[in-house]
């Protein structure tokens, strides 16, 4: 019927098969290129036993989102800190101070110090505690990190390009001021 060649003709997934034959491969999948995993920039971080991405976020003393970068799980958070403070320095350029934790200690503080004309302050976590306390400085980037969680999107890491998550962190910590303004 019509001007197409039948389906054995032109080489199609069963070609050259009986009818009865399966085509060796799963009918739910789909075929062809696009069939190949589309898992972006991933890693393992055997530090932290996570897999998937790593993201760090600037924020001002209240918690509102400055800047962020999203990487893949192998970069160590040293290494990862690098452009996230670079590029602060050209949007934010009257942040003199930046806390970190333990992860970013290390030869970052001198290269911000050089590079970034930043004081980057290590908050070291003491010795032994006899209960919970949160760390100065370090809770605000984890009240941070709750006000985004509460968003379902970044509850897990379903983004491909790590651009669009960056951008999604975004837009849930503008919802986020926006409704802390209201």
């Amino acid at each position: 019927m019509g001007a197409h060649p039948p389906r054995r003709a032109n080489g199609g997934p069963r070609a050259g098969r009986p009818r009865c034959q399966p085509d060796g491969g799963d009918h739910r999948q789909p075929v062809g290129p696009h069939r190949r995993s589309k898992g972006g920039s991933r890693g393992y971080d055997a530090g932290k036993k996570i897999a998937g991405r790593k993201r760090h976020i600037l924020t001002d003393t209240d918690g509102r989102l400055l800047d962020v970068q999203v990487h893949a799980g192998n970069v160590q958070d040293r290494d990862g800190a690098k452009p996230l403070l670079r590029a602060s320095r050209g949007l934010w350029a009257f942040v003199e101070t930046v806390f970190a934790d333990g992860g970013y200690a290390g030869e970052l503080v001198d290269w911000a110090k050089r590079k970034a004309n930043l004081v980057l302050s290590i908050v070291k976590r003491p010795r032994a505690l006899p209960r919970f306390e949160p760390l100065p400085r370090r809770w605000v980037i984890e009240r941070t990190f709750g006000w985004l969680i509460k968003n379902r999107r970044l509850v897990r890491d379903f983004e491909q390009r790590t651009d669009v998550a960056e951008t999604l962190i975004r837009i849930a910590a503008t919802a986020t001021m926006l409704r802390r303004v209201a």
